[in-house]
This record gives structure tokens, C-alpha cells and sequence, in this order.
């Protein structure tokens, strides 16, 4: 498979796309004002994407950004929030509908709605030319090599770094920036202190991405760099007994039943001494003024034998319906929240960051001193965050396989089938990887893959 993407957009598109808007605008400037105030109602703008973990940012979003985008471009911006949880379902009913919102926001590449939205080569090129380039992560989760469609948008990702407790595995004497140590570290915390480690292996977005991480350092995953399926290996194997003993070492069974937010209440309680997570916690903690927060340091993604790499925790994609009744103005709305990425990157105190980092060109400093936390470089660990981030799809792109195989929680459930003692890791991988290769046959047969 080629991984060549074509040209975002010619220059003769581009001077098509500025000399239709230019002669609409003409128009619109010579109207006579009776038919214009009779016939030209205001445009409609209509939005749906997550009640965001930081309140700050949903309170810029659709009370200052919004607000002000709409007086500029006289359109009534209408904003839906709904819960992490419901996005896909409410996506699913308003394409059953073909009816609904203008703008969908996604925490992962809705790659299996391909055939229902616009594609949105035009909102990358115009970014492109405004802002620079975008991260490879960016597009290697809205674009489809097979059939050369961006899917989505991607404005912003939200790394997945490690929390844990400094002063439990300072006195354990281990740095956990590997899954041996993690390991190590973990069982000397829990036989002392009763205090586990929390990765999960439910059906959630958290034990999805912690678990797609912990394969990618064995040199296993989902897929390859081609786009096959390729979870059946003696890599995924490996991962699979570290984990069992990972688990029977280290941790409880509450991981089995948790939710998105589990992991958070764990380490915030004090009942945790170690995750992976958005920097949510310390945030949240922060906020809440609960003294633990202060213990609790973040690091980079924890080494395996092949690799130190972190599933994004959340990738914040746009998609724009193909039945929307202001594409272009969904598509002006993206190029103009995108170019307002330094407010975004501060109002969500630092969870979006930012596909086009240019448009931040002072994260580093902000990084490395951070006057609300302490330590105040917390969060410095982040300053390369884009090294060590890759997208769902890794090694390859984010397809409509991959999207079904983590709405199906295939990978959780792999991992707690083993850990459980339910099935042999022989017997969880074939078992998975069989539904994998299944589901990677179907989509290869409607051509998406």
C-alpha cells in the first residue's frame, strides 16, 4: 500500500474555491436591501462534540470562541455537549436521520463513518497554507490511503503519559519508565503498602489506549505499517504473559469494571500508585485542592523490548456530514478554531495539544513552569509529547478496521481473558486475533482497507 498522500489542494482549486466566495460576496454587496432583509436569514451553525474533562475550556468554547466566531461570520453557532460515552451513538442516530448536527467532534478517528461525510482535503490545505504543516499524527488519523479520502479533521491529540505516586516508588527504589520496572516497583508498593497499580482491561477508552501502548513497546499491535491485521504474533504473546503476571503481581480485580474516570478516583483517593492517563488527574486535583496531587508526577510512555511509544490518549477529530446544511461554513469554522489553538492549548490547561504546534510557539516555556502546580515543571515531560505520541493505527493509519476493532473493545478483552485466568494467552490471542482478521476481511471487501 502506498503511503503517498496526494497534494492537499492546487493553487487553481484554491483560486476557484476565493473567486466564487469573492463574486457570492459581490453579490451579497449589491443586493437591494428590501429583498436581501426579506429573503437572507441568518445561517445556522450546528456543533456536537464531548463535555470536556477541563469545565474552563467548554466555558471559552461556547461562551467566548463561539460567540465571537458567530457575530464575524452572522451565524448562530449552536453547541451540544454530550458525554464521552454517547458521541458514537448520537453520531449513529443522525446518520440513520441524515440529519442532525453540521459538526461532529470524535476522541478517536471515526475512520467506519467514511461514507457519510465530506472529504476534508479543503480544511487541511487551507490550514496548511495559513498555519504550516500539520503532525503526522494528524493526518495518519483522518486520512485513507486506499481511497485517498480525509475523513476528518484533527485540530488537536491528548498524549497519555504515566502518572504515579513519587513518594511510593521513590521509597521502592525504582523509576518506573519501563514495564519491567513498573512491574518491579508495582509488586514491592502492593506487598508493603496494599497500594496497586491501576491499568485497566474494560471496555473503555483509558484500558483501550494503556493496552494498545503496552503492545506497541513488545513490538506487537493491531496492525501493521501496510494496514493488515497482525495481532496474532509471538510479540502479542509476550505482551499478553507480562500482563497476566503484571496483574497478579500488582493489582486488583476492580480493573476489570472500571469506567473512563476509575483510574482517576484511584489515584485521587490515594488508592492508586500508578496509571496511564491524560494529565486529568493532576489537573483535577489541582483544582479540587486534594493534597496527593502534589505527590503524583507524571513521565513518558514506559520502554518495552521494542519500543517506548503512547497510544494517544484522545485524538480530537472534526467530521463534517456529507447531509450537513453548512458545509462551508463547518469548514471555515475548523480553519478558524484551528488558527485559536493557543487559547485552545490554555483554556483546556494543557490537554489539547495542538496538531499545528506552531500556532503555540511558547509551549515550551509554558510547559517548564506551570505556577498552579507542584511541582511547577510537572509537565514539563510533555515538551516532546510529539515524539513519543502516535495514533490509534500505528505503524499505519487509522482505518475503518482499526475503528471497529476498538469499538468492540477487542483488545481490553483479550487482555482480561488472560489476566482473569479465563483463557491461556494462546488461546485469548487466537481467539481475538480471529475476530480481528474477520473484521479486517470485511472492511478489505468494501474497499476501505
Amino acid at each position: 500500500m502506498s503511503d503517498q498522500i496526494p497534494p492537499l489542494r492546487t493553487r487553481a482549486d484554491r483560486r476557484g474555491f476565493i473567486r466564487t466566495a469573492g463574486t457570492l460576496g459581490l453579490a451579497a454587496s449589491v443586493a437591494p436591501p428590501l429583498l436581501r432583509s426579506a429573503h437572507a436569514a441568518r445561517k445556522v451553525l450546528k456543533i456536537m462534540q464531548w463535555n470536556h474533562f477541563v469545565p474552563a475550556y467548554d466555558e471559552w468554547f461556547n461562551k467566548t470562541f463561539t460567540k465571537e466566531w458567530g457575530e464575524r461570520n452572522d451565524t448562530e453557532v449552536i453547541v451540544t455537549n454530550v458525554g464521552m460515552t454517547s458521541l458514537d451513538s448520537r453520531a449513529a442516530a443522525e446518520i440513520g436521520k441524515k440529519q442532525g448536527h453540521d459538526l461532529c467532534m470524535f476522541l478517536s478517528p471515526p475512520a467506519s463513518y467514511e461514507d457519510h461525510v465530506i472529504d476534508h482535503r479543503d480544511v487541511y490545505a487551507e490550514c496548511e497554507k495559513k498555519y504550516g504543516k500539520p503532525l503526522d499524527i494528524a493526518i495518519k488519523s483522518t486520512y485513507n490511503p486506499v481511497t485517498k479520502k480525509h475523513f476528518g479533521f484533527s485540530d488537536g491529540y491528548v498524549p497519555d503519559p504515566i502518572n504515579y505516586r513519587q513518594d511510593l516508588w521513590d521509597e521502592a527504589g525504582v523509576r518506573p519508565d519501563s514495564w519491567d520496572a513498573i512491574r518491579e516497583g508495582g509488586r514491592k508498593i502492593k506487598e508493603k503498602h496494599g497500594i496497586p497499580v491501576g491499568i485497566g482491561m474494560s471496555n473503555e477508552l483509558d484500558s483501550s489506549m494503556a493496552l494498545r501502548s503496552m503492545l506497541l513497546s513488545f513490538g506487537a499491535g493491531v496492525q501493521d505499517a501496510d494496514g493488515r491485521a497482525s495481532l496474532k504474533s509471538k510479540q502479542t504473546l509476550e505482551a499478553l504473559k507480562y500482563a497476566k503476571a503484571l496483574y497478579t503481581e500488582t493489582m486488583t480485580d476492580e480493573i476489570f469494571s472500571w469506567d473512563a474516570s476509575s483510574n482517576n478516583r484511584l489515584m485521587l483517593a490515594g488508592k492508586g500508585s500508578l496509571t496511564l492517563n491524560a494529565l486529568s488527574i493532576t489537573r483535577t486535583g489541582e483544582s479540587e485542592k486534594i493534597p496527593v496531587a502534589n505527590k503524583i508526577l507524571l513521565a513518558r510512555p514506559a520502554r518495552g523490548p521494542a519500543a517506548q511509544v503512547g497510544v494517544m490518549h484522545f485524538m480530537s477529530v472534526y467530521a463534517i456530514w456529507n447531509f450537513a446544511r453548512n458545509v462551508e461554513g463547518a469548514k471555515r469554522f475548523l480553519v478558524d478554531l484551528t488558527g485559536r489553538s493557543r487559547d485552545v492549548f490554555m483554556n483546556s490547561s494543557f490537554y489539547n495539544f495542538p496538531t499545528f504546534p506552531q500556532l503555540v510557539p511558547d509551549m515550551q516555556r509554558l510547559l517548564a513552569s506551570d505556577p498552579k502546580v507542584v511541582p511547577a515543571d510537572k509537565y514539563s515531560i510533555f515538551s516532546d509529547a510529539s515524539q513519543w505520541t502516535v495514533p490509534l493505527g500505528y505503524p499505519g493509519y487509522a482505518n475503518a478496521a482499526v475503528d471497529e476493532v476498538l469499538k468492540e473493545w477487542i483488545v481490553p478483552r483479550m487482555f482480561a481473558d488472560v489476566a482473569s485466568g479465563r483463557l491461556t494467552p494462546e488461546a485469548s490471542m487466537d481467539l481475538y486475533s480471529g475476530q480481528v482478521a474477520e473484521i479486517y476481511r470485511k472492511w478489505q471487501g468494501l474497499r476501505k482497507v
